[in-house]
């Protein structure tokens, strides 16, 4: 169960405040004087679990309209990307659409940038937009795709206005090899890399049978995260299974700090694991991962919700 919206801001703040006490590469927090406060640190909002399902079932419209699925070079995958520039337009975002080519088509990366916040200390988040060409992709990855979204509306609505700059991004054809994100990075000049202060990546937050994985990469990214689910009395284990099978690898590669969450895809939930996590032991985290059964039927709603809010957390938290 979620908590009630004070009680989540309240230890939103005291984790934030944590965060930014411990230290380390991306926090940059200024020293504080002995006996002075902890700088404080906004609170996130409450990512709105209607909203971010609303997402996923547009995105299930796209697929179902387009052949079954959103894959790189298909028509869904265009829809998909068209779908969320026009939100991120209408909310005040600049956005940017990256064309690159695989396997003799184009595919696309969406980028949106907020207005204001250091050039020179970037925060992203990113997710892969793109489905297998088995299924619509609603877990993998319309879930990550969906929360970034609804995160990136949320600071428009709120108006933030962070130290940081923020960045988000969409990537293509992940699916086939991380091609899209790598493609950005490459593109990117030495300089415009070193500017980029911690890279978030969320890809299958919404797992039906979910566990709670946080990566295990910059010190500083995965203790907010942890941090943020010990508030809500959820345990978390270090994500293991996807280092190098999502879009983090480019930025990791290129020595960018980098982050993020994980639901479990094709991996057996162990019997420990469903103690702690509640869920059915012997059973796979996504039993339709790439398959034509990962529909709007296959999201975990709570692990969506907790997830889809430390996401919000991480961004507000990393930017201040």
């Amino acid at each position: 169960m979620k908590l009630p919206v004070s009680g989540r801001a309240m230890a939103a703040a005291v984790v934030a405040a944590t965060t930014l006490l411990a230290g380390g590469t991306i926090a940059d927090a200024a020293t504080v004087p002995q006996g002075a406060s902890a700088p404080r640190v906004a609170a996130a909002p409450d990512i709105s679990l209607a909203n971010v399902k609303a997402h996923l079932t547009q995105l299930q419209s796209i697929a179902s309209a387009n052949g079954g699925n959103r894959a790189h070079g298909r028509p869904g995958y265009k829809a998909s990307v068209d779908y969320m520039k026009a939100k991120l337009d209408a909310a005040g975002f600049t956005t940017t659409v990256q064309q690159f080519t695989y396997s003799g088509v184009t595919g696309y990366n969406l980028i949106a940038d907020w207005p204001g916040g250091d050039a020179n200390q970037v925060i992203m988040a990113g997710s892969h937009l793109d489905s297998v060409t088995a299924g619509p992709g609603i877990n993998d990855n319309g879930s990550g795709s969906a929360a970034v979204l609804e995160t990136a509306l949320a600071v428009s609505r709120a108006q933030y206005r962070p130290t940081k700059h923020l960045r988000f991004a969409w990537w293509g054809a992940e699916e086939l090899g991380m091609v899209g994100s790598r493609n950005y990075v490459n593109s990117l000049s030495t300089g415009s890399r070193q500017t980029i202060k911690g890279y978030l990546n969320f890809d299958m937050i919404g797992s039906p049978n979910p566990g709670y994985f946080v990566y295990d990469d910059d010190p500083t990214i995965e203790q907010t995260f942890k941090d943020y689910f010990a508030g809500l009395g959820v345990p978390t284990e270090i994500e293991t299974e996807g280092d190098g099978r999502s879009d983090h690898a480019a930025f990791k590669n290129a020595g960018i700090p980098v982050g993020g969450l994980f639901t479990g895809a094709e991996t057996r939930k162990t019997s420990a694991q469903a103690q702690k996590w509640g869920g059915t032991a012997g059973v796979a985290f996504d039993r339709c991962y790439h398959s034509s059964c990962d529909t709007t039927s296959n999201i975990n709603d709570t692990a969506l919700d907790r997830n889809s809010d430390a996401l919000a957390h991480a961004v507000w938290t990393l930017s201040s």
